[in-house]
């Protein structure tokens, strides 16, 4: 576990960005760099994580930053974008709900002379600058292996699975689709698994998301071995369905986001695999590139490249690490979640499995 915990550790350190220092007074006369959040319903991440390592990375360097949160609007997205814009922004960061809805953004955001980063998600037909996200692909494999592991575990060579997808709009959503299938596509074609049912979930909506798996269930005649879950919001939104028909622990669920639920739902059982990102790094990587088109300076960090069509966008892609219970304490000692917080009532869990 030692060696796993050095492997996050080392992920973080080479992708981590140093961020350059400078007095409030020169960021002033830079203007300052708007931030867009998606929601706050799909994943605890954008406003338990992701807010306060950006504010934090902006913070070090003395730039001024306005992080606001779209609550899931498509509207609402527009009307802040507009309000930045007007107010003097002079970069955009933005984690799309959607690309058409984020495209219009960055379309008019061009027209003003002022660059846009997406973060996270990738806006198709955008006009971004940067990207800085994770191999979202490897995210989609972490889960598809999380899920055979535990397949393998409960000695199933035999195993009906359904897919719950992600928002059909996300660009995430696809490659870790992508992902997963790489992985289990072998065994459904060999007739090994039997994919009953495959579908996504708009919006990355956990209320939709489980009424659509409880027709999975249903349409599986209560029988399943696996949920290939997207994130962990519709893996514990299968869990509850699977709760009320007793077959919690009993039915594989991946999930990804490493959120305090999720992590509590692998010690539990209920989860069998997540996939941890460290949002950290990711927002001080995304820092460096906003302040870097903030001061017209040239980046050297986004080493990577993502095509969008014929386009190549310059891109940041951080390294996922798959969790189990074996390694859910590695996720707790990079700081990224409180003991205390994941291990509220189930003490003994986390005891047991090195916590």
């Amino acid at each position: 576990m030692a060696k796993r915990r050095l492997a996050i550790t080392a992920a973080l350190a080479a992708f981590a960005i140093a961020l350059t220092g400078c007095s409030s007074s020169d960021s002033s006369a830079d203007g300052f760099v708007g931030v867009i959040l998606p929601d706050a319903a799909s994943s605890a991440r954008w406003e338990t994580a992701d807010r306060g390592f950006l504010q934090a990375a902006f913070d070090a360097a003395g730039v001024k930053v306005d992080i606001q949160n779209a609550n899931g609007d498509k509207a609402a997205f527009q009307t802040i974008a507009d309000q930045m814009l007007s107010a003097g922004a002079k970069v955009l960061v933005m984690v799309n709900l959607d690309s058409d809805s984020s495209k219009a953004v960055q379309d008019k955001a061009a027209a003003q002379g002022v660059p846009t980063i997406d973060y996270d998600r990738l806006t198709v037909g955008g006009s971004a600058s940067y990207y800085v996200s994770f191999d979202n692909e490897a995210v989609g494999k972490l889960q598809g292996e999380g899920i055979k592991a535990c397949l393998d575990a409960a000695g199933k060579s035999t195993a009906r699975i359904v897919y719950l997808n992600g928002s059909p709009t996300d660009n995430n959503a696809t490659l870790f689709k992508a992902g997963y299938d790489s992985v289990l596509r072998p065994l459904i074609d060999s007739k090994a698994y039997t994919l009953v049912d495959d579908q996504a979930v708009p919006d990355w909506d956990n209320a939709k998301g489980g009424q659509i798996f409880e027709q999975q269930l249903s349409k599986a005649g209560g029988k399943l071995d696996a949920v290939v879950s997207a994130n962990e919001g519709l893996g514990l939104a299968a869990v509850a369905v699977l709760k009320k028909n007793k077959l919690n622990g009993k039915v594989c669920v991946s999930g990804q986001d490493a959120t305090v639920d999720g992590l509590r739902a692998i010690l539990t059982g209920d989860l069998s695999n997540t996939v941890y990102k460290a949002v950290k790094a990711e927002a001080e990587a995304t820092a460096e590139l906003a302040i870097a088109l903030l001061r017209g300076e040239e980046a050297t960090t986004a080493t990577g490249v993502v095509k969008d069509g014929d386009r190549e966008v310059p891109s940041v892609l951080l390294v996922p690490v798959g969790i189990t219970k074996a390694n859910v304490k590695d996720v707790i000692a990079d700081g990224f979640q409180k003991k205390e917080d994941v291990c509220m009532g189930i003490e003994d869990l986390c005891a047991a499995n090195g916590i």
